[in-house]
């Protein structure tokens, strides 16, 4: 694990603890994501925030103009803290940290679902509940539609794939039936 995740989970933790304590979970995320897709996204913005030539003040009182309203006071604060300490590199990290805890604690986790048609509601539920038993978790789904699937299901959940498709049932087919040659 490098320097800058550690760091990263540092800060995660710290900023999930406060979004417990005001029982914002959820909302601290999604401010939290925005931004960082805000900032991802646009590479001016991350030129403004990186620049070196523009002072530190000005870009944080451009920030806070920017995001009033928009970011709670504990993300903008966290946002800010990183500006300040030149750690503007954190961001993604600090995401990617902070869902990890709250994924943790709240018995969370996200499921990519690789199908070749668009999944309903119905058909997302019967996935997550499905795959919820068998992680014990909660799973929160996203649909990706891969037409290269000929029909069935690849998941993604964490670092491990279930693969339902049929080109994945026919491998493991061809491959036991190369074992009994």
């Amino acid at each position: 694990m490098s320097q800058d995740t550690v760091v990263a989970k540092r800060y995660a933790k710290a900023l999930f603890e406060v979004a417990e304590q005001q029982q914002k979970v959820t909302e601290t995320e999604q401010e939290l994501r925005a931004f960082v897709v805000a900032v991802s996204g646009d590479a001016e913005i991350r030129g403004f925030i990186n620049s070196p030539n523009v002072p530190e003040p000005v870009k944080l009182q451009v920030l806070a103009g920017s995001f009033e309203g928009r970011l709670s006071a504990p993300v903008l604060n966290t946002i800010k803290l990183l500006i300040q300490r030149g750690r503007t590199d954190l961001f993604g990290a600090l995401l990617d940290g902070y869902l990890a805890i709250q994924e943790d604690k709240l018995g969370l986790a996200d499921a990519k679902v690789y199908s070749a048609y668009a999944l309903d509601d119905e058909e997302k539920a019967a996935v997550a509940e499905q795959f919820g038993a068998r992680v014990n978790k909660t799973i929160r789904v996203e649909n990706i539609v891969d037409p290269e699937l000929l029909g069935g299901l690849k998941v993604v959940i964490g670092d491990t794939m279930f693969d339902g498709s049929v080109a994945g049932k026919l491998e493991r087919l061809e491959k036991s039936f190369n074992r009994r040659v």
